[in-house]
C-alpha cells in the first residue's frame, strides 16, 4: 500500500503550482522562471512549457498576488490550477497542455482567406496565369493578420516590453514585414507589383495551425493521469447502522464501512472487514490479473470488485488516499525539469535576440550586395519565421511527461525528472534480500536447542521476547508457538530494538538478547556449541538468529527461518544481466543464507552480515569506484542505502521511509520492475536525445538557409509549425513501451 507525505514526492518546502497562459516557447520559459525567482522568498523555480506549469518553493509562504503580479508583469496570465477530487491544488492533467487557441471559427475563415490569395499560384501551377486583384488581396489578408494574428502581437509586445524576445515576437515582426512590404507596393502603384499578403497570412495560419495541433498532442502525453483521475468514483455505499446510504465520495469518512457490490469500483482505500473476491487493480499497479483479497488484507479505492460482495472498512480518504498521492507524484514528475533541460534553458536565454541581429545582417547583406530591399526584407522574415525556439522548450518535458505516464501505467512511480534522467546511467543495482528478492514472510524452519535447554522452552522464550514485534521473524516465531498450542510466557519487559542486530528484552527476570551471530559477538556470548547445525542449515538457506542470557553470557539456542524466494526474481536478475547491468546482494543474512539465495538467483556478488550504515556505505564506496548505483529495498534499514544510491527503488508493499528516500517506487512487489524502470528511463532519454538533437539541427541549417534566400516564407511558416508537432510525436511514441514479458 502506497503511503506517502509530501518529502516523498519532492516537496522538502512550501510549494505552490501555478498555471500559466501564454508561453510559447523556451524563451517564454525563462523570463517566467526570472521573474519569480526575483519574488522576495521565492528559493527555487521550475517552469514546464508542455505542462504550462509553473512550481515554487519557498522557506515561508509566499502570497499568490505576488507570483501572479510577477508574471502579469512579464506578459503572462497567471493562475491556481483547479484542483481534482480528492486532491490537493496541483498540476492537474485534465486540463494541462489544453489548447489555449480554438481555432475552429477563426480557422474557417483563415483558410478561406487563403484559398482566395493562394489560387492564382496553384491555376499557375496548372498553366492558367490570373492574378487576383492586389486590394483584394489586402482585404483578404487584413483580418488574418490582425484579427488571428493579435495573438502574436500582444504576447510580442509584453515581451518586448519586459525586454526579452519569445517565439510571439519573431512572428509579428516576420509577417508585419512581409504585409507592410506589400501594402507599400501596392499603394506605390507600378504594374502588377509583386505583393507578399500570402505570405504572412499563410505563416500566421500554419503557426496557429501549428499551436492547435501541438496542444492536442501534449494533451495525449497526460493521458496516464487522466485516466487515473477517471477511477475516482463519485459516490459510496456505506453501511449506518442497520442502513446502506449512498453518499457523495466526498462525505466518506475514516472507519466508515462501504459496501462494494461486485463488478463496482471500491470507492476507498482500506481493509476488507468481511467478504472475499478478486480484485483488478490494473491501472493502479500495472497488474495485469486480478488479484484475490480476503478479510483482513487491505484494498486501494479505484480498484474494480469482481466477483464477490465486500464490506471495507476505510482507512484513507482524500488526499491521503494511494490514488490521490499517485496522481500528485506523477503530476510532480512531469512538472519537474531534467538536468539536460537547464543546457536548453542557457540557449534559449540568447536565443532570441541572437535571431534579430541574424534578420538584421540578413536584410543588410542582402541590400548591401543587390540593393533590393524587396528581395532583403523577405529573407530577413524566412530567418524570423523560421528560427521559432519552440521545439527546443517542448524537447525534454514533452518525452518525460510520455515516460512517467507510461511507466506509472505499469506499476513505476517517478518520483521527479532526474530520477528518470538518472536511470538510464546505471550500472550496478544493489538488492536487499528479505521482502525485495524473497516473499518476506519467513517461517520458523527450525529449532535447535543448546546443551541442557528444552526445545520447548527454547520457543516460548524467544515468543516472549518477540511479543508485541511487528518484524516478519517475530511474526514467524508467534506463529509457530502457537501452531504448538505452547502456555504463553509473561509479555516481555523494557524491549529494545537493535538496529540490524537484533532484540534484547526481560522475559521473567532473565535478560535475553535474540539477533545475528554479530550480536552474540559483540555481547560475548559464545555459539560455538551449535556452530555445526548453523553452518548446515544456512548452507540449505536458512536465516538463523541466536537465543542467549545476557547476563550470564550462555547460549540458549538457535532458531532457522525460511524465505521463499519471489518466483519472478530469477528473471529479474537475468533480464538486469540482459541490459549490461551488474547486480550485488546486500543484506543483514548470515553469508551461508544469503550465498544460498545468491546462487538461486545468479546474483554475481552477495555481502552479507551488513548492518544499514554498512549498505549505505558499500553503495557510497561503489559510486566512488565509478558505477552509477541503483539501490532496491523495501525496509527501514534500505533507507540509509536508498538514499545514498544514485537511485533508490523501493517497493510499494514495504516502509513508507524507504519510499521516502527512493527515487522510483515499484506498485507492486515485483522484481521484474527494476529492470522496466530503467528500460523506460534509456527509451525517455533516448527520445529527450533525439529531440534536442532534431531541435538544435532543425535551427542550425534552417536558419542559414533562409538568410542566403533559399527558403521563402511559406516554407518556413510551415516548418516552424512542423518542428513542434514532431518533437511531441516523437515523444509520443514512449506510450507504445511495455515492459518485457507483458
Amino acid at each position: 500500500m502506497l503511503s506517502m507525505d509530501r518529502n516523498s514526492i519532492g516537496c522538502a518546502m512550501n510549494q505552490q503550482a501555478i498555471k500559466i497562459e501564454g508561453m510559447s516557447c523556451a524563451s517564454c520559459v525563462g523570463r517566467v522562471e526570472r521573474v519569480l525567482a526575483a519574488v522576495p522568498g521565492v528559493d527555487k523555480v521550475s517552469v514546464n512549457l508542455a505542462t504550462e506549469m509553473a512550481r515554487v518553493e519557498s522557506a515561508q509562504p509566499v502570497e499568490f498576488a505576488m507570483l501572479a503580479q510577477a508574471i502579469d508583469k512579464a506578459g503572462f496570465q497567471a493562475s491556481l490550477p483547479a484542483p481534482t477530487p480528492g486532491s490537493a491544488p496541483a498540476p492537474s492533467a485534465a486540463t494541462a497542455g489544453a489548447p489555449t487557441w480554438q481555432p475552429a471559427g477563426g480557422l474557417a475563415v483563415a483558410l478561406a482567406a487563403l484559398f482566395s490569395l493562394l489560387l492564382p499560384m496553384l491555376l499557375d501551377l496548372a498553366g492558367v496565369h490570373w492574378m487576383l486583384d492586389g486590394r483584394l488581396q489586402w482585404l483578404l489578408a487584413t483580418p488574418v493578420q490582425f484579427w488571428l494574428g493579435a495573438r502574436f502581437y500582444r504576447a510580442g509586445w509584453l515581451a518586448a516590453r519586459a525586454r526579452s524576445g519569445n517565439m510571439d515576437l519573431l512572428v509579428a515582426l516576420g509577417t508585419s514585414a512581409a504585409y507592410g512590404l506589400s501594402v507599400y507596393l501596392l499603394l506605390a502603384g507600378g504594374a502588377m507589383p509583386h505583393l507578399y499578403f500570402e505570405a504572412s497570412s499563410v505563416v500566421i495560419t500554419l503557426v496557429l495551425l501549428g499551436k492547435w495541433l501541438e496542444a492536442r498532442a501534449k494533451r495525449q502525453t497526460a493521458a496516464a493521469i487522466r485516466a487515473l483521475q477517471t477511477l475516482r468514483p463519485e459516490s459510496a455505499r456505506v453501511r449506518r447502522g442497520a442502513r446502506e446510504v449512498e453518499v457523495a465520495i466526498a462525505e466518506v469518512r475514516l472507519d466508515d464501512l462501504i459496501v462494494v457490490r461486485p463488478g463496482e469500483r471500491i470507492a476507498a482505500d482500506g481493509v476488507i472487514a468481511e467478504g472475499a473476491s478478486h480484485v483488478d487493480e490494473a491501472l493502479i499497479t500495472g497488474e495485469s490479473l486480478p488479484v484475490a483479497r480476503h478479510a483482513g488484507e487491505r484494498v486501494t479505492g479505484g480498484a474494480i470488485n469482481g466477483e464477490g460482495l465486500l464490506l471495507v472498512r476505510v482507512t484513507a480518504i482524500g488526499t491521503e488516499s494511494t490514488l490521490s498521492r499517485i496522481i500528485r507524484l506523477v503530476e510532480d514528475a512531469q512538472a519537474a525539469k531534467a538536468p539536460v533541460q537547464h543546457l536548453v534553458d542557457r540557449v534559449s536565454a540568447v536565443f532570441v535576440p541572437v535571431v534579430l541581429v541574424l534578420a538584421l545582417l540578413t536584410f543588410g547583406g542582402w541590400w548591401w550586395e543587390g540593393g533590393d530591399a524587396e528581395r532583403a526584407i523577405i529573407n530577413a522574415v524566412a530567418v524570423l519565421v523560421i528560427a521559432c525556439p519552440c521545439a527546443l522548450g517542448l524537447a525534454t518535458p514533452a518525452a518525460i511527461m510520455a515516460g512517467t505516464g507510461v511507466a506509472a501505467r505499469y506499476g513505476i512511480l517517478i518520483k521527479d525528472a532526474e530520477a528518470l534522467e538518472l536511470a538510464h546511467r546505471i550500472t550496478m543495482v544493489a538488492f536487499d534480500k528479505t521482502g525485495t528478492l524473497t516473499e518476506g514472510q519467513p517461517s520458523l524452519a527450525a529449532l535447535a536447542a543448546a546443551p541442557g535447554v528444552d526445545e520447548t522452552r527454547l520457543l516460548q522464550l524467544a515468543a516472549a521476547v518477540q511479543h508485541g514485534s511487528e518484524h516478519a521473524l517475530a511474526c514467524a516465531v508467534r506463529q509457530a508457538a502457537e501452531a504448538r498450542v505452547l502456555v504463553a510466557l509473561e509479555a516481555a519487559a523494557g524491549s529494545s530494538a537493535l538496529p540490524g542486530r537484533g532484540i534484547a528484552a526481560t522475559v521473567a527476570g532473565t535478560r535475553l538478547l535474540l539477533g545475528s551471530t554479530r550480536l552474540m559477538r559483540e555481547q560475548g556470548v559464545s555459539v560455538q556449541a551449535l556452530s555445526a547445525r548453523a553452518a548446515e542449515l544456512e548452507r540449505a538457506g536458512h536465516t538463523i538468529s541466536w537465543l542467549a542470557d545476557a547476563d550470564a553470557h550462555q547460549l540458549l539456542g538457535l532458531l532457522a527461518f525460511g524465505d521463499r524466494i519471489k518466483p519472478q526474481a530469477q528473471a529479474a536478475i537475468a533480464a538486469l544481466h540482459a541490459l549490461g547491468i551488474q547486480t550485488l546482494l546486500l543484506t543483514g543474512d548470515n553469508q551461508g543464507s544469503a550465498d544460498a539465495v545468491g546462487r538461486q538467483l545468479g546474483v554475481r556478488r552477495v555481502i552479507a552480515n551488513m548492518l544499514p550504515a554498512d549498505k549505505a556505505n558499500t553503495v557510497a564506496a561503489l559510486k566512488e569506484a565509478g558505477a552509477t548505483v541503483a539501490m532496491v529495498g523495501d525496509g527501514i534499514n534500505d533507507a540509509p542505502a536508498l538514499a545514498a544510491a544514485d537511485v533508490g527503488i523501493a517497493m510499494s508493499s514495504g516502509t513508507d521511509v524507504a519510499m521516502h528516500a527512493a527515487g522510483i517506487t515499484l506498485m507492486r512487489g515485483d522484481p521484474a520492475l527494476v529492470a522496466a524502470a530503467i528500460s523506460i528511463s534509456r527509451r525517455s532519454y533516448r527520445k529527450i536525445r533525439q529531440n534536442l538533437f532534431w531541435a538544435f539541427i532543425y535551427n542550425l541549417i534552417g536558419i542559414p538557409l533562409a538568410a542566403f534566400g533559399m527558403l521563402n516564407p511559406i516554407v518556413a511558416g510551415g516548418a516552424m509549425a512542423l518542428s513542434s508537432v514532431s518533437v511531441i510525436s516523437n515523444a509520443l511514441l514512449l506510450r507504445r513501451w511495455k515492459p518485457a514479458g507483458q
